[in-house]
């Protein structure tokens, strides 16, 4: 298969049984949504339709998008918009932190649209972010989840030096697919991005993520973790590829659960710390299941 073509033979439009999400009926769902509205905050969860918004609202929690809901980059696989973006809000790092506090967070995650239009890429803006939420919430446990910046290093200096316990940039795909799924983004320039992270800050955990069902094959899927592994990684999410409209990338295969959990074993005999495995697993779906302090100690089911 070529990277730049995929088969239209290979196209499933029709979602299997296993991939189900439950519409909210919890009141706290609508309490998060108004409180969101409210400070004029995007999330994720809506930005990039996210199958699990319904249950993460309805638990309280949420994935704060930073510095616009408009990317300058266009991933065929992504529903976020691309556009020229406006200008930052100097007051949205308080706005956030100000969401941490009612919603009563113990483990935040913040991630942002792609700034190539900026010199820093908006990692300063990640800093005033994290710096924010820790002056309302000292003990709170943050979680970013990045662009990656061109691997600058002044660049991730930034964030890294802003402490966050957890950085996360995600590698989304194998390498062979890297150029269909990923606008201007390069997979050996996402590792080197971790493989950075890890050398400036060792106790910062590092985490990554792929889309499965794009077209790879098991071989390629575990030279990807092999790779990750190699960065310095330590957890890993596996989920499956969704299609948010006719417009993005279609589904080539959808991964039946027993195989996500296979990829799970392999993944943890590779030696990554925690993984989390499943079609309808994101980035930060139950992102505070494992406590930083806690990696290292052993294998976390």
């Amino acid at each position: 298969m070529s990277c730049s073509k995929i088969d239209p033979a290979l196209h499933q439009t029709r979602k299997p049984d296993w991939i189900r999400v439950r519409l909210p009926s919890n009141p706290v769902f609508f309490s998060t949504k108004a409180l969101v509205s409210d400070l004029k905050l995007h999330t994720v969860c809506e930005e990039a339709q996210c199958p699990n918004r319904w249950e993460c609202w309805s638990q309280g929690t949420a994935t704060f998008m930073i510095a616009g809901d408009r990317c300058t980059r266009a991933c065929g696989f992504c529903a976020v918009t691309t556009a020229k973006p406006f200008a930052l809000e100097v007051d949205e790092p308080e706005r956030v932190a100000e969401a941490v506090r009612r919603m009563k967070l113990k483990h935040v995650v913040v991630t942002a649209v792609a700034r190539d239009d900026l010199k820093d890429g908006g990692a300063l803006h990640f800093a005033h972010t994290i710096t924010a939420i820790r002056s309302v919430n000292a003990g709170i446990t943050i979680e970013v989840l990045t662009p990656d910046f061109h691997a600058k290093e002044e660049c991730l200096r930034l964030v890294v030096d802003a402490a966050p316990e957890i950085f996360n940039h995600n590698l989304e795909t194998v390498e062979r697919l890297t150029p269909l799924v990923r606008s201007r983004a390069k997979y050996k320039r996402s590792l080197e991005v971790l493989a950075l992270v890890k050398k400036m800050a060792p106790s910062m955990v590092t985490k990554s993520g792929l889309m499965l069902g794009l077209g790879e094959t098991e071989l390629e899927l575990f030279q990807a973790m092999d790779d990750l592994r190699e960065a310095g990684v330590q957890v890993l999410t596996l989920g499956q590829y969704l299609r948010p409209s006719p417009q993005h990338l279609p589904v080539v295969e959808y991964i039946r659960p027993e195989v996500f959990e296979q990829h799970k074993e392999t993944a943890y005999r590779k030696g990554f710390e925690y993984v989390a495995s499943g079609p309808l697993v994101r980035s930060s779906y139950h992102a505070a299941d494992y406590k930083p302090h806690e990696l290292g100690a052993g294998r976390k089911s």
